[in-house]
């Protein structure tokens, strides 16, 4: 018998190459787990090549690995041969192990495939030697060749079925299975090597003009460690990118949730805002529809709430709106649904099984508002107005059931406060009218159906015009002309006050270029701002267009907020103040007296002028404290080197007084009436001619 040997350097490279290979091929059963569509064929036929490359390889480099005293070679065809049925058990073992289920049957009817497979890939490749006379096998050793095919095939199919999903340490684990496996096909292969016997006088019929070991070692190992490497690298690459691919998707999800939440939900207490709200009514009217039954709409406005906001600040009103809200959810179930639609105006939509269960509901409201809010240290004691609409009955859709419950809710208001009222017909006529103002006001806008009425202000020492103070006034089509206190609460609750402030501002700016090119540069023009203006983010931005459209100095503006406004929220107020008053605007404190002042803010804000409201003003005459008053906040404004104007100046005693305290300049119906911008500088005109007279 001939007697071979073995390069343990070779085997080493085999032991290395089966190890490597049984990694790619857990790596790519991976890959093929969560592939979709045609990548899936795609990953198993690469996978299919690059792993029976190196199955093949291992057998072929424990071949080169054996030596016999005697020339060896390998027949092409047949060495081919091997590789071909390598590559297929290979493919069959993945496609096998990407099925959703293995069950034990299925696993063992594998194994066998697979093991006869990886057995007929190494005898063929044990007969591309083409010895002659041919090769003995040892029948236990040929034998325990077969079945360690075998039951390497099945304990590497039941692995790469277990190791295909991605887990924590996966991988490490996939490392420690792929030596288990590698070690088993490395003794499969040197079981059936240990199983050949090779006769005295055996001859090599494939040394004629087959592959010879002259550098072929070399050329399997790099070839083969190329093409497991490609495979194995290709595999982690696209693992990393469909796990980036899975955390953008993720942080998209996230993302829309939060744009969701942020378009559908009022910041301040996380309750559903107008618009989800609307979405949830006409979702309830669909179910009363369909179902039958009925709901309820409680239009819940808290009374009490702006002497908070004014006497503690927004900070503290915000806080107390929180807890109104955590409160009011308290009594809730979870197919109600609760939101905040305005400042301090809540909406309750409650299913019901029957109408007048909406009584005991809307009484159980108003006494948890009743009850002592705890806000930073403060006990704070407010009330809620409920005004209820239900349906059927109260109205056909969304908008129609929250006016109607408006409706309801302001007769429960002027009731007395503190209760709840129903929607009844009597009421239907004051909705109808409140709902037909707001589409009039809405075309309105559209329409430019609005003016400007300008009321003069003179200085006080001489007499002289100093500029004026501009006044909205609605031209409305059936009504006539509307003044500002019929409409600017209702444009205030709906947000068209900004749109309505942005062309006032850019009226007044024209009108006043208008003066400035006719030599009247030392004027100023007067806008009023609303609360909601002042808190809007454009602003500034609008103020700036407007000067530049028209091409007017900032020092011909004069901005007019409200003490309360102004001091709502001071830290806010003072940013956006200063940013005006950095761009060159007059900015005056308008209604000073009547709200809750705060002399440590009122020196810090950079304001130029105070004007001192006309209730003070009415009464200086008859009225002691009126006149100390006002002496004082003079006395104030002189002491913070601020302008003063007063306001409602209708006598000539009230003229004298307001002069010699030292009063900047005044305004009232003594001096001149809001009028249009033609017949004021007629009568600014008039007055100076008969001045110089």
């Amino acid at each position: 018998m001939l007697i071979g040997s073995y390069s343990f350097t070779l085997v080493f490279i085999s032991l290395c190459v089966a190890i490597l290979a049984s990694y790619t091929a857990l790596d790519l059963t991976g890959r093929i787990a969560t592939a979709k569509g045609r990548a899936v064929h795609f990953w198993t036929a690469g996978g299919a090549l690059a792993m029976g490359v190196g199955v093949w390889s291992m057998h072929f480099i424990g071949m080169l690995a054996f030596k016999l005293p005697i020339d060896l070679g390998y027949d092409f065809a047949l060495t081919a041969l091997s590789l071909l049925i390598a590559v297929l058990s290979c493919g069959f073992a993945l496609w096998l192990v990407s099925q959703p289920k293995l069950p034990l049957a299925q696993l063992g009817f594998g194994a066998l495939i697979m093991g006869a497979g990886i057995s007929a890939m190494h005898y063929t490749g044990m007969a591309a030697l083409r010895m002659t006379p041919g090769i003995d096998y040892d029948p236990t050793l040929f034998s325990a060749s077969l079945l360690i095919a075998v039951g390497a095939s099945a304990a590497a199919l039941s692995i790469a079925f277990r190791l295909r999903q991605q887990s924590p340490y996966v991988r490490l684990i996939r490392a420690g299975a792929a030596v288990i496996m590698g070690v088993a096909i490395v003794g499969m292969h040197y079981t059936g090597m240990a199983a050949a016997q090779f006769p005295d006088g055996s001859f090599c019929g494939a040394t004629l003009n087959g592959l010879k070991g002259n550098g072929l070692d070399s050329l399997v190992v790099v070839t083969t460690l190329a093409v497991l490497s490609i495979a194995l690298l290709t595999s982690i690459l696209d693992a990393r990118l469909e796990a980036r691919t899975a955390d953008l998707a993720h942080s998209l999800t996230v993302a829309n949730r939060e744009l969701t939440q942020l378009a559908l939900h009022d910041p301040l207490t996380s309750l559903p805002n107008r618009m989800l709200l609307d979405d949830r009514i006409n979702q309830a009217i669909k179910k009363v529809e369909e179902q039958g039954g009925c709901f309820a709409l409680m239009f819940i406005d808290l009374d009490g709430f702006k002497p908070v906001n004014d006497a503690f600040g927004h900070h503290m009103g915000d806080q107390l709106l929180r807890e109104v809200g955590v409160r009011l959810r308290e009594d809730l179930r979870s197919q109600d649904t609760l939101a905040r639609i305005g400042g301090d105006e809540f909406v309750l939509l409650v299913r019901l099984s029957e109408p007048n269960d909406a009584l005991s509901l809307a009484a159980r409201q108003v006494g948890l508002i009743a009850r002592t809010f705890r806000v930073a240290e403060h006990d704070l004691q407010i009330s809620a107005s409920v005004g209820i609409a239900l349906y059927p009955g109260n109205g056909d859709n969304a908008q129609e059931l929250l006016m109607n419950a408006d409706a309801a809710m302001y007769h429960a208001k002027g009731g007395g406060k503190n209760g709840y009222s129903f929607f009844d017909a009597s009421m239907n006529t004051n909705a109808r009218k409140q709902l037909q103002l707001l589409q009039d006001l809405r075309a309105a806008i559209e329409h430019n159906q609005f003016c400007l009425h300008y009321q003069p202000k003179f200085d006080a020492a001489n007499g002289r015009p100093v500029g004026a103070e501009a006044l909205l006034r609605w031209a409305h089509p059936l009504h006539g002309m509307l003044m500002p206190d019929k409409f600017i609460d209702l444009a205030e609750k709906t947000g068209l006050i900004i749109p309505m402030g942005e062309w006032v501002l850019n009226e007044a700016c024209r009108q006043m270029r208008e003066w400035y090119v006719l030599g009247y540069t030392d004027w100023r023009i007067a806008v009023n701002l609303s609360a909601l203006q002042f808190c809007h983010a454009g602003l500034v931005q609008s103020v700036a267009k407007a000067l530049a459209t028209h091409q007017l100095p900032a020092n011909s503006l004069t901005l007019e907020i409200t003490e309360t406004t102004a001091m709502s929220d001071a830290d806010a107020s003072m940013t956006v103040l200063q940013e005006l008053s950095d761009m060159g605007v007059d900015l005056s404190i308008d209604d000073f007296g009547t709200g809750y002042s705060s002399l440590m803010y009122l020196k810090r804000l950079p304001a130029n002028e105070l004007k001192i409201d006309r209730g003070f003003v009415r009464d200086l005459e008859h009225d002691s404290d009126d006149a100390a008053i006002v002496s004082a906040i003079v006395a104030l404004g002189q002491a913070l080197d601020l302008r003063i104007v007063a306001e409602g100046v209708e006598t000539g005693a009230q003229q004298d007084f307001l002069t010699k305290l030292g009063c900047d300049s005044l305004q009232g119906y003594l001096l001149g009436h809001p009028m249009p911008a033609e017949r004021f500088m007629q009568d600014i005109v008039r007055g100076q001619r008969l001045a110089v007279v």
